[in-house]
């Protein structure tokens, strides 16, 4: 398959960035809102259409808006006060999203913790964040149990959806909600809503915050860049404890009325199965996820998808000329980022291998500077002066 001429390339680049300028105007419209609140206003003439469909079960616009509102007046009425945080350890679902965007509506924190993790690095993990109340799923549950001694707290440990072994239920205490009131006021762009953990390379899992004003950019940004469109369907199967599979994909979708197909992890023998039976037209990567697709052995449905870009980190130049032109996907779209960074580099222009740019009319906006490193040692490369080149 043939790349863009120049030309079309660099129109398209153009299109996105001002897409989304004008989304991120959008969402800059005061200095109180959440990412629920401009869903809530921007769905209602939609409030049916699919948003969140996992393997059990479908949320629409006006489900996840009603479970999410559910889960902000259990934070209220959970003697939780403002900033006061709630740790979230479950798989990969619809109801996952709605959990938090609640959370961080009522203007406390939402830690998303790894849903792997074990022993001392889950304690670790929970004390780190302060939090006094967990969530869990079915198959989350037995580790916290594990662990509830090495917390120096009590924490409460509920259960999304009905009771099991032995823990609370969030849906049995339902009722007990109805006449808790909205907050009085949504949190400021400037307040932290998000604890989201980053491995690093040494030591255990370090927590950043993620504040409200970021994740509106975030789902913006990536909202304009991708060109969504209400009529898409992102297909995300990366793990939704972590930035991009958990927030990027997620609101970059429900900002513009799409949907999101939810898998709990990536399986290259399901993915074109799961991809073309949901009529997916964009899918969200990281780099071992295509390279893993590229040596899979040839599926019948390969190349009888609807697809129209992807859309992620980390991809190899290599892997890039081999993933578009073995799956004709005809655009992808990759970025550099990371959740505890201030830079963002999007490579609208298609150019296999590369991370992406800063346009000129937006240098002085977001000043940043590349440097040389040594790919063995990861070192700056420095001049005699002693500055890095």
């Amino acid at each position: 398959m043939g790349h863009e001429p120049v030309g079309n390339a660099n129109r398209l680049a153009l299109k996105s960035w001002r897409r989304a300028l004008e989304l991120k105007g959008l969402v800059e419209t005061g200095p109180h809102q959440t990412l629920l609140s401009f869903i809530m206003a921007s769905s209602q003439f939609h409030a049916e259409r699919p948003a969140l469909r996992d393997e059990a079960r479908q949320l629409s616009y006006r489900d996840l808006t009603d479970l999410a509102l559910f889960y902000a007046k259990w934070s209220l009425a959970s003697g939780l006060g403002r900033g006061a945080t709630v740790a979230v350890m479950m798989v990969n679902s619809a109801a996952y999203p709605a959990i938090w965007l609640g959370i961080t509506h009522a203007g406390r924190l939402a830690a998303l913790i790894n849903s792997n993790l074990r022993g001392a690095v889950l304690a670790h993990a929970i004390r780190v964040s302060g939090a006094r109340h967990v969530i869990v799923d079915a198959s989350t549950q037995a580790a916290l149990a594990e662990i509830t001694q090495d917390v120096p707290w009590d924490v409460q440990i509920w259960v999304h959806d009905a009771a099991t072994g032995g823990l609370q239920g969030i849906s049995v205490v339902a009722p007990g909600f109805a006449d808790v009131t909205e907050p009085a006021a949504h949190p400021a762009r400037q307040d932290p809503a998000l604890l989201i953990y980053t491995s690093g390379t040494t030591g255990m899992p370090k927590a950043a915050y993620v504040r409200h004003g970021r994740i509106l950019e975030w789902s913006a940004w990536f909202a304009g860049m991708t060109d969504a469109q209400s009529t898409d369907r992102l297909f995300n199967c990366l793990p939704m404890y972590h930035s991009t599979g958990g927030v990027v994909a997620i609101g970059a979708m429900l900002a513009v009325g799409g949907s999101v197909v939810v898998r709990p992890r990536f399986s290259a023998t399901r993915f074109w199965d799961d991809v073309v039976g949901n009529d997916c037209t964009i899918f969200q990567y990281i780099g071992e996820l295509c390279r893993y697709l590229v040596r899979s052995p040839p599926h019948p449905l390969e190349a009888a998808h609807r697809l129209r870009l992807c859309c992620g980190n980390g991809l190899r130049g290599d892997i890039w000329e081999a993933l578009q032109a073995r799956f004709q996907i005809p655009r992808i779209l990759e970025f550099y980022a990371a959740t505890e960074g201030n830079v963002s580099l999007y490579n609208c222009e298609g150019k296999p291998g590369a991370i992406g740019r800063v346009p000129p009319f937006l240098a002085a906006s977001y000043p940043i500077e590349l440097i040389q490193i040594d790919v063995e040692t990861g070192s700056p490369i420095r001049g005699p002066d002693g500055f890095c080149l």
